[in-house]
């Protein structure tokens, strides 16, 4: 199995590893280890750049098959062979701007949670930009003033943020650990990647995060819309640094 460098530490901008198996029919490479999230949970894959000997190649998307996970090679360039040593680079600029983004979710849904008992219907995010669905059955202009003056005096009390891998049992012990309306973790999974912002949230979450609330920037609610009879959606922008 591929080690995650990425769940530990998300602030890699790159990484060396080595060539662990090949599929030429993905034209795809599996590797030692990586810092390369390949999506999930409204987070977008990351994009970057493979080095191996004297040939280079972008990297064009993440596939999870046979127990594996495929870095996905674009190009016409012979494959690495299994067990050639690599370099990999990230677009920084993009993971970094969808790390603040990924933790103003978190914000979000902290500061609603807390506030208004809403529980979290969908979601998904951009570099900078994404939307949140909540358990509302109304919501109005004044609401929407209340939630983003909230998320803002979060991002200024500079709260610290965690990241832990807890044994399954430890996990589902702590209590609103789901913020979501549907558990999406899989049955059975021994270890659980928890994210805490420090006095405001603390959920289950496989993507990457800043180290404080601080370091996501002003956010700003930039529409909301109705989906539903109980399913109200949230807007929301980040400035950029």
């Amino acid at each position: 199995m591929t080690r995650l460098l990425y769940q530990t530490d998300s602030y890699l901008k790159e990484f060396k590893s080595l060539v662990t198996a090949v599929n030429p029919d993905l034209r795809a490479v599996a590797l030692e280890q990586t810092a390369f999230y390949p999506g999930g949970g409204g987070q977008p894959a990351d994009e970057g750049t493979l080095f191996a000997s004297e040939s280079t190649y972008a990297i064009s998307g993440f596939k999870k098959q046979d127990g594996q996970l495929w870095h996905l090679l674009d190009g016409e360039l012979p494959l690495p062979e299994s067990g050639t040593p690599i370099r990999a680079t990230l677009n920084w600029e993009r993971r970094y701007q969808l790390m603040r983004t990924h933790t103003a979710m978190h914000i979000l849904c902290g500061a609603v949670f807390r506030d208004y008992d809403a529980s979290v219907t969908g979601g998904n995010m951009e570099p900078l930009q994404g939307r949140m669905d909540f358990e509302f059955e109304s919501m109005r202009a004044e609401l929407v003033s209340e939630i983003e003056a909230a998320i803002n005096l979060e991002v200024r009390a500079n709260r610290p943020i965690h990241v832990r891998i807890l044994p399954r049992a430890e996990a589902f012990a702590i209590p609103d650990l789901i913020r979501t309306k549907i558990n999406l973790l899989p049955e059975g999974i021994p270890e659980v990647r928890v994210v805490e912002i420090e006095g405001l949230d603390l959920q289950a979450d496989g993507g990457t995060h800043v180290a404080s609330t601080a370091e996501v920037g002003p956010i700003r609610v930039s529409d909301y819309k109705s989906k539903g009879a109980i399913n109200k959606r949230i807007y929301v922008e980040i400035e950029d640094a």
